[in-house]
Formats: C-alpha cells, structure tokens, sequence
C-alpha cells in the first residue's frame, strides 16, 4: 500500500510540473488544466496588485486608527463579497473543470475593478470632502 500511494505521488508531481511547464505560455493555453493555471496566474498577480495598492492607502491613513478600521472592515466585506459572487458566477459549472478558470477570471475582473477604487482614492483633488485618504 506505501509503494502505491509513493507512485501516486510521483505521477501526481510529475503531471503537475508538466501542468507548470504548459502555463508558462498562456497565450498557447490549450488545455482546460493549463487554462485553468493560466487564470489562477492572473488572478494571483491582480492580487499582487491589489496588495500593493491596499498598502499606499492604509499608509496613507497611519495616524487614523478610526479610518484604518473602517478601512479594514470594508475590504474584509468586500473579500467575503468578492469570493461568494464569484462562486455564485460560476455555480452553473460547479462540477465542472472550467469552474476554477470561471471562478479565477471573475476573481481577477473584480480584483482589478477594487485596485482602480482604492487608486482613487490616492488621487483624491484637494477640498474633496467624500475622500477619506489625505493627500501624500
């Protein structure tokens, strides 16, 4: 039984690397398991993004702890919003194995549209009473 779950094993990381190698050009993607990778890759950098961005702006706000909560608060509702909507988007294939590129692409699009709201509020004009991010 050990020797079978170690081939298992092997198979598994050797069809994983091979899975690896394929993503490395997702313009090629062909296969549902390298466009799947493809996705999470996307969705992975948006994330990256969105990391970075997230730390101008509570850099911004250090000092406003009042802020800095509220800031908080919103962007763990907004995660918690992002990933049931996203389930949601893709229930219709749920069992399917495109289900983790739709889940991912939806990710990525509402990860990308977050970035461009929380860059906003980095480039706020001076006087603008709705902003709650001071100025550099």
């Amino acid at each position: 039984m050990r020797t079978f779950s170690i081939v298992v094993m092997l198979v598994i990381a050797s069809m994983a690397g091979s899975a690896a190698a394929q993503a490395e050009d997702c313009d090629e993607a062909s296969s549902q398991l390298s466009m799947n990778m493809c996705a999470d890759q996307e969705f992975e950098a948006a994330d990256k993004q969105l990391n970075a961005t997230y730390r101008q702006v509570t850099g911004r706000l250090k000092g406003d702890q009042a802020a800095t909560s509220l800031l908080i608060k919103a962007q763990r509702a907004w995660l918690s919003f992002r990933d049931a909507q996203c389930e949601f988007a893709a229930s219709a294939n749920a069992q399917g194995s495109i289900s983790p590129m739709l889940i991912a692409q939806c990710r990525s699009a509402a990860t990308h549209a977050r970035t461009k709201e929380l860059e906003a509020l980095l480039h706020c004009e001076e006087g603008d009473m709705s902003c709650p991010v001071p100025g550099p």
